[in-house]
């Protein structure tokens, strides 16, 4: 195939690859300055994720299912596990499907983990990171119940199932079947609305229980709620950070419910990771962790509009 003219340039200008380089330097420098170990971590792995939002990338070799990576998370708590104490990564994770003005295929994550600290002593360090590496308009904190009231002027958290699907109805457009069967779903759609209505800068906090994921779960007045926050700047989800679950047994049953969620979505099957049980179950300490997505970070310190044009090759023109 003939490539036309231009084909073979980079996305990105130049100045982009140059920011780049800078923040990664400051990222670096940041956690050097707190004694935080960087730790790295393979990209190929034996298991993917349970989680159903996500869409695994399968690689075979010599006849075996290999997936590459859409997180370090579970490699890294396993160093947790053996004694590593405070560690970060920066590395490439893979997610599929992932395309569009705010995704890629293939895209840089930051992640770490602080043992012994709280979700509210982690996103005090996740502030002062992107306040080093960017300009930003002030952060507020706000719980999930409260940003979904102020969108729709409803507590989501004392719905059911019904009141959700009535809910969605009302305020989100051409919903399927499919999705309305799915209450988890709902409740996702409904966070990104309200995102999209009020484009806060704000730590996101106290999820509903449904939606803990790795996070701890704890009850809180009426409600049952997960720590778990999500940093968004300008509407736009920059981190996600859990107050860590420690209990292995109680892991393995969020996983057997997205192992049974992805069988009813009809989606590919995906095993347990089973390492990452038995690292829990030899004692995962109390800790707090988050993800971040370092060119999300860069498009918004540029005030870019994509992520294609601070990604050199992005999926999408390469």
């Amino acid at each position: 195939m003939k490539l036309r003219s231009d084909e073979w340039l980079p996305s990105a200008e130049i100045e982009a690859l140059v920011a780049r380089a800078e923040l990664m330097a400051d990222i670096r420098k940041f956690f050097s300055d707190r004694a935080v170990m960087e730790v790295d971590t393979p990209v190929l792995g034996r298991y993917g994720v349970t989680d159903p939002s996500v869409q695994n990338i399968a690689v075979r070799i010599a006849g075996t299912t290999w997936f590459l990576q859409s997180s370090p998370e579970y490699a890294m708590k396993r160093l947790l596990a053996a004694g590593s104490g405070p560690i970060y990564q920066v590395t490439r994770a893979f997610r599929g499907g992932e395309h569009g003005r705010l995704h890629n295929v293939e895209f840089t994550m930051l992640e770490w983990y602080r043992p012994a600290w709280t979700m509210e002593e982690l996103m005090d360090e996740v502030q002062q990171l992107v306040q080093t590496c960017m300009d930003t308009r002030a952060i507020e904190r706000i719980e999930y119940r409260d940003l979904l009231a102020n969108a729709f002027d409803v507590d989501v958290l004392a719905c059911d199932e019904t009141d959700l699907r009535i809910l969605a109805g009302r305020e989100l457009s051409e919903l399927s079947p499919l999705v309305l069967g799915d209450v988890e779903g709902v409740v996702d759609l409904l966070y990104d609305e309200a995102l999209a209505r009020l484009r806060p800068n704000a730590f996101v906090h106290r999820f509903p229980a449904s939606r803990a994921a790795l996070a701890q779960v704890c009850r809180e007045g009426d409600a049952e709620v997960a720590l778990r926050f999500e940093l968004v700047l300008d509407g736009i989800e920059l981190a996600n950070g859990y107050q860590e679950l420690t209990d292995a047994e109680e892991q393995r049953r969020r996983f057997q419910r997205d192992v049974t969620r992805r069988a009813q979505r009809g989606q590919d099957a995906v095993e347990i990771d089973e390492r990452l049980l038995a690292a829990m179950a030899r004692g995962l300490p109390e800790c707090s962790g988050v993800a971040l997505g370092v060119d999300r970070l860069l498009m918004q310190k540029l005030g870019c509009e994509s992520l294609a044009e601070v990604i050199a090759f992005p999926q999408t023109l390469a």
